[in-house]
């Protein structure tokens, strides 16, 4: 059975990436395109701005998109992915979401969503990124107490949220395996005198600047050594394969949340 896909945010950067990748997939179709209702793009035909979407029309109509679907991909903003889950809920319909930004109101609705349908939630499609948590986790347990942390990430000038919701997902893993409370030990940009640096922090650095599509590093800083992991994506191409991948994974799962070291079998 070919898994029908439809694609939010379909006339964006990664909604196209989507669209271009789904062409090329094996077992999947785009089922349908939506856009938000003031789109110029609603109407159009999508094949106009990506390859390989032949006889698929940008809609503004979610719940006319996702009747006789399979799974939503989600990469929009945190108000209209909500408002799309709740029609992924009506039509029965799963989702693979890589929104970031969700305030905690919003992350407790998505966990009720998950309890009636199946959903892939990350902040990072990329398999490389879902590598580079689990050497972060390694490195923080080896290393410990006695090396500080910074994380810093860079990406193009249209992005909205600060720090990334990569990074911020990066700052959870190593806190975790360091036992630290991330959002009382976190610092996120420094400016002035700030005296010597509280050795349980976490700093967050963020760069924002032309076309550049994402990159991750954290650095482990010691006496006489220091350890950096880095993850950079040179194309979106990167986290549409991933949510393609995602996109597979929810085809066995009927309700629950995961993310995507379950959708690569790393837990």
């Amino acid at each position: 059975m070919s898994l029908g896909i439809v694609v939010a945010g379909s006339s964006g950067r990664m909604g196209r990436a989507l669209a271009e990748a789904i062409a090329h997939a094996d077992g999947l179709h785009l089922h349908a395109a939506i856009e938000r209702p003031d789109s110029p793009f609603v109407g159009r035909s999508l094949a106009e701005i990506a390859g390989g979407a032949a006889g698929v029309t940008i809609g503004s109509d979610v719940d006319a998109a996702l009747r006789g679907a399979h799974v939503l991909i989600d990469f929009t903003r945190p108000e209209g992915t909500m408002e799309h889950l709740q029609a992924c809920l009506r039509h029965g319909v799963k989702a693979v979401v890589g929104t970031t930004g969700f305030d905690a109101g919003q992350k407790a609705a998505i966990a009720e969503a998950g309890r009636r349908t199946a959903l892939v939630v990350a902040p990072n499609m990329s398999v490389g990124v879902t590598v580079s948590l689990r050497l972060l986790e390694l490195a923080a347990r080896a290393l410990g107490d006695d090396y500080d942390v910074e994380i810093i990430e860079a990406h193009h000038r249209h992005k909205v949220d600060a720090p990334s919701g990569t990074a911020l997902r990066m700052g959870e893993v190593v806190a975790a395996a360091l036992g630290r409370d991330l959002a009382a030990e976190s610092v996120y940009g420094r400016q002035g005198v700030t005296g010597e640096r509280d050795r349980s922090t976490i700093g967050f650095a963020t760069v924002r600047g032309g076309d550049i599509v994402g990159d991750h590093t954290v650095l482990f800083a010691g006496v006489g050594e220091r350890v950096e992991i880095t993850h950079r994506a040179s194309s979106r191409a990167t986290f549409a394969q991933g949510a393609l991948r995602a996109a597979r994974f929810l085809a066995s799962h009927d309700t629950g949340i995961f993310d995507m070291q379950d959708v690569l079998g790393l837990r």
